[in-house]
């Protein structure tokens, strides 16, 4: 497995042809202190734009028309001399020049329009990968290869993805496959055939003239057929710009599941106030030390998105706050190579099985939400992993199972694991009865009133309100097999709200219980009839987080870390096999809704005097990382209990394994 350094800069270089002087303030002593300045020990450097346009002395037209140097040489030369390792950007999707030049190879959709933005609108043409534009890349990254040679440290290639497939050449890979391009999922397999083949042909290259390099395609990480071509990886880097529309939710579920996938892989923000491309943008300092210290405490390795100017100097503004970052990563290194991140519970990945997106979906965002607040060590995992490490396996909201699936989760809970499932999770793809033999519940149909209300029994009511839930979402009508206990009973409202009977402003409020369950459990598994995760994400009512949190509860009562503080304290466990200790990442940055776009962090809020109880052997010692001084323990039972005098943003709790003891 390749292994990635700890801070990186992707540096965009999005340049138009109209634009004079292109690298004409180049130096490059000066960009190597700076860089060294800023602690980077790694930067992507572009040999193509979006614009199409090359920044190295090349053979083809495309190369910029007013560089004044043969700039990614320079580039490359300078930071080898200073051991900056430097992967080579190249723009696949997005080529400008091209699509001026063969507008004939630009995407088509459906309708017959050419993708992309009108006419007279400024924006990215989407090119196809069905075309011979394809050809042009290859050999353009040939010439690359042959240019730099050993040089070469890697490549990423970027928008590696495909839309509009209705194109003379893509239709022709219709006919080719016996394929219907009237047919989505047919329209879909040709989108994926196109993107894997171009994935299986690049790799083959750059394998054969540079088998050191490494290789990353850029293109969202979790989507149906993502694995058929992970061997072309060598790495894995997650684009998770939180201001950029993606939120500060993407990146945590992401990595959660990509971390099972048995690749390095790191984190890519950006230094940008809004997203990638604004020039004189910057976010505050608290933020990015907040993003960057998150994919530490994930085991992920850090990027940060910068673009330079035209004329080729870096901003200092922009290293000046990425050196303040980086200096704290680098003193935290030391306990986070080669850290393993630790989890106890695997959640379905609802991703992993047909979403492609920037938003995170709404089951998955609850249940991300619910376990990070509870203080939860949890993945995100999809059905080709092995499960045995988990002890709790959650299927939020819409897991339909199909016989292998179905399989796996019976074989799961058969062989002693346990399992939260809620509304249609379970069920078999055409969602006519459930196709697991382990939950307790029989289906007989949707229930009949919406909005209605959940009262919850015994343990399941601890931290809720001694009355009945609203519950936003319909849920499923379902019978409980006889030897279940029921965890909860709908009540129903008088009636549904219709044109002609209403309540109030927006729901009739609860009459009577009802005849249905809403919550079965037995054994190790519970069966929510609602969709508990999505109605958490969605909705946000802190009621459905405890509904959530005391089902794990009963699953999984001695959770890796207990902790005595406020819910915005978050915290990831890591393994340090190597060096024998158990790391605990501490996290406290609270992001705001201060624009209609996006969270906003400005501010670290200090927390004191926490108390923790860490499911652990007795430690041959309890300290503070990277500063701080030692810290006493107890040990009480299973747990070490310990308190932490503060934590300001990010702190790290310690445990250095005892000795282990030789028989004489």
């Amino acid at each position: 497995m390749h292994k990635l350094r700890f801070r990186h800069v992707h540096l965009d270089f999005h340049t138009s042809e109209k634009i004079p002087g292109v690298g004409s303030e180049f130096d490059a002593d000066e960009f190597v202190a700076t860089l060294k300045h800023a602690r980077v020990n790694s930067i992507n450097l572009f040999a193509k734009c979006h614009h199409g346009m090359l920044y190295y002395y090349s053979r083809f037209p495309a190369q910029h028309p007013h560089l004044t140097c043969n700039l990614l040489a320079l580039q490359i030369e300078a930071c080898h001399k200073h051991d900056i390792r430097c992967p080579i950007y190249i723009s696949v999707g997005f080529d400008e020049y091209m699509a001026r030049e063969h507008p004939e190879w630009v995407e088509v959709d459906e309708a017959g329009r050419r993708c992309g933005p009108a006419v007279l609108q400024p924006g990215w043409k989407k090119m196809c990968f069905a075309s011979p534009y394809i050809d042009y890349v290859i050999e353009q990254t040939e010439e690359v290869l042959d240019i730099f040679g050993s040089e070469v440290d890697g490549f990423w290639f970027d928008i590696i993805s495909q839309g509009g497939v209705f194109g003379k050449w893509a239709l022709a890979e219709f006919d080719k496959a016996g394929l219907d391009p009237r047919n989505p999922d047919h329209v879909q397999a040709v989108r994926q055939s196109l993107v894997d083949r171009f994935r299986e042909r690049m790799t083959v290259l750059v394998r054969t003239k540079a088998p050191q390099a490494t290789i990353f395609y850029n293109s969202g990480h979790v989507y149906p057929g993502f694995r058929r071509t992970l061997h072309c990886f060598t790495h894995l880097e997650l684009e998770s710009l939180p201001s950029g529309g993606w939120g500060y939710a993407h990146f945590p579920v992401t990595v959660r599941y990509a971390r099972g996938l048995g690749l390095d892989y790191l984190g890519m923000t950006g230094k940008f106030s809004k997203t990638w491309g604004h020039f004189n943008s910057y976010k505050p300092q608290a933020a990015l030390e907040y993003e960057c210290l998150n994919m530490l405490a994930n085991g992920a390795k850090c990027c940060v998105g910068d673009q330079l100017h035209p004329r080729g100097r870096l901003d200092p503004a922009t290293y000046e706050l990425l050196r303040a970052v980086y200096e704290k990563v680098e003193e935290r290194e030391p306990w986070c190579e080669d850290a393993e991140a630790l989890a106890e519970i695997g959640v379905f990945n609802v991703e992993a099985i047909g979403r492609h997106d920037a938003q995170v979906d709404s089951a998955a965002l609850g249940a991300y939400r619910a376990l990070l607040e509870g203080r939860h060590q949890f993945d995100f995992v999809d059905a080709e992993m092995d499960w045995s490490r988990y002890r709790l396996i959650i299927l939020p909201d819409k897991i339909l199972c199909d016989e292998a699936l179905a399989r796996k989760v019976d074989e799961y809970v058969a062989s002693g694991g346990s399992l939260i499932a809620s509304h249609e999770s379970g069920l078999t793809p055409d969602k006519s009865a459930f196709a697991l033999r382990c939950l307790p519940v029989r289906l007989l149909g949707d229930l009949p009133y919406n909005p209605d209300f959940l009262k919850p029994l015994g343990d399941l009511a601890d931290n809720l309100p001694r009355a009945e839930i609203v519950m936003y979402d319909r849920g499923l009508k379902v019978e409980a097999a006889p030897e279940a206990q029921i965890l909860a009973r709908i009540w129903e409202p008088y009636f549904n709200r219709d044109w002609n009977h209403f309540c109030s402003h927006f729901h009739t409020p609860p009459e009577r219980e009802g005849p249905d369950p809403g919550v079965v459990a037995h054994g190790r598994v519970v069966y929510f009839a609602h969709p508990i995760f999505g109605c958490f994400g969605r909705h946000g009512m802190v009621a459905y987080k405890h509904l959530i949190l005391n089902a794990v509860r009963r699953l999984v009562p001695d959770p890796m870390v207990i902790a005595d503080a406020p819910t915005t304290l978050h915290i990831t466990v890591c393994r340090q096999e190597a060096k024998r200790r158990m790391v605990y990442h501490l996290i406290h940055y609270i992001p705001e809704k201060r624009t209609l776009e996006a969270d906003y962090l400005e501010d670290i809020l200090p927390l004191y005097d926490i108390p923790f109880w860490l499911r652990a052997p007795r430690p041959a010692k309890a300290y503070l990382a990277p500063r701080g001084g030692d810290l006493d323990f107890t040990v009480q039972g299973a747990y070490v209990h310990l308190r932490v005098p503060e934590i300001r943003g990010h702190a790290m709790v310690v445990l250095d394994d005892a000795p282990t003891e030789v028989a004489g």
